[in-house]
């Protein structure tokens, strides 16, 4: 069997889905995707793809290997998600030759679901409240939300307060079942974070995510002595290398790979043995499309340390399209109770539309993000 034909969408709301056809008929899909850098990933796919052309399907590794190391300069968004999506689609063929899930070829399953957890957004005190019961309506048992709106280095206590004043308000509303995930997303810098860990660990959140940049990831060394909250972050690393130091520092509890950023499905599964040898927890990012939670739930099924999944079903990004729109059968992600059952279809388990991905990639989509700047209008992390 011989790789035929990569082809590549741009989807609603900000997906790229990439479809590797082989000589047999055996097709895979896989999504590979830098949110706001759709077009510059479609490049390097396009780029990466003439080194796939006429090659075996089946052999992952090598070709990680070659389109990770071949090319000298290593590592970064643009590079490792454009090999990610490729590293996917070449999984699905795989399952779908040998009629199994993934999970399968890579030692099986050690869990039948997994929790999942929805995203609630944070800025606004009463949305939130009312989005959380929302979410407990529609049987989840844990969210995530802003923990906090843009900081410059060092802000007033009046944002702290407000950031207290909405985690405050869910719990005073819904009490202390549901599990609160508060995402920093890298807005906040060491001087400001200090603060907040320290002022929102009364109400017990699930953990905080991305207290600091990545770039800054050495003042989670002076974080975590204010805290003892769990500490996430991962996100915005790329391959087991990015994840080594901050896993060997100490400072870390869990780690969110993003299986459409960090490498694909094995290079996660990887990172997740690394963290497991450290005892951290794993919970992989996936804010994106079906194809990446059809993978990300392909590593959950046969990852010890895996305790929760993100995924994005009504998330505030979505706009125009949303998680189940391109599968033919959407029931593959249902969520029952709090959470998802391992898909057990082959290759990744999941049949996407291809008639509705070709509709909608006629019109495409040029999705950036919003630009935010504090009060003296200088640039904000958003």
């Amino acid at each position: 069997m011989k790789i035929r034909k990569l082809e590549l969408f741009k989807v609603k709301p900000r997906w790229l889905f990439l479809k590797i056809e082989t000589d047999e008929g055996i097709s895979g899909w896989g999504e590979p995707i830098v949110e706001a850098r759709q077009d510059t990933v479609k490049a390097a796919v396009e780029e990466l793809s003439t080194y796939l052309i006429g090659k075996d399907p089946m052999r992952i590794e090598d070709h990680f290997q070659l389109l990770y190391r071949g090319g000298f300069y290593r590592g970064g968004p643009v590079l490792t998600s454009a090999i990610s999506g490729i590293e996917q689609a070449l999984w699905d063929i795989k399952g779908k030759f040998f009629n199994a899930p993934v999970y399968e070829l890579l030692g099986g399953a050690c869990r039948e679901k997994v929790q999942v957890y929805s995203w609630i957004g944070g800025e606004r005190p009463k949305d939130v409240v009312e989005a959380a019961k929302q979410k407990i309506e529609e049987g989840f048992k844990a969210i995530k939300m802003n923990a906090t709106d843009v900081m410059h280095y060092i802000d007033s206590h009046v944002k702290v307060d407000q950031a207290v004043g909405r985690i405050s308000d869910i719990r005073e509303a819904v009490g202390y079942d549901l599990e609160i995930g508060l995402d920093f997303h890298g807005r906040v810098h060491k001087g400001m974070a200090k603060t907040l860990v320290k002022e929102l660990e009364p109400f017990k959140p699930m953990f905080i995510e991305e207290p600091v940049l990545p770039e800054n990831n050495e003042a989670l060394r002076d974080i975590v002595n204010h805290t003892t909250v769990p500490i996430a972050t991962g996100e915005r690393l790329y391959t087991r290398w990015d994840f080594k130091k901050p896993l060997s520092d100490g400072f870390i509890d869990i780690i969110q790979p993003d299986l459409s950023h960090t490498g694909g499905i094995l290079e996660a599964r990887k990172i997740a043995a690394m963290a497991e040898a450290y005892d951290v927890a794993v919970a992989p990012h996936c804010p994106l499309g079906p194809i990446c939670l059809a993978a990300s739930l392909q590593l959950d099924a046969c990852t010890p340390n895996v305790f929760i999944q993100e995924q994005s079903l009504g998330i505030h990004y979505n706009q125009g399209s949303d998680l189940m729109d391109y599968l033919k059968d959407p029931s593959v992600f249902k969520y029952t109770d709090g959470y998802v059952d391992i898909p057990k279809g082959p290759g990744l388990g999941i049949e996407i539309d291809e008639d509705k991905v070709r509709s909608a990639a006629e019109e495409g989509h040029n999705w950036k993000p919003p630009i935010h700047r504090l009060e003296d209008g200088s640039f904000a992390e958003r």
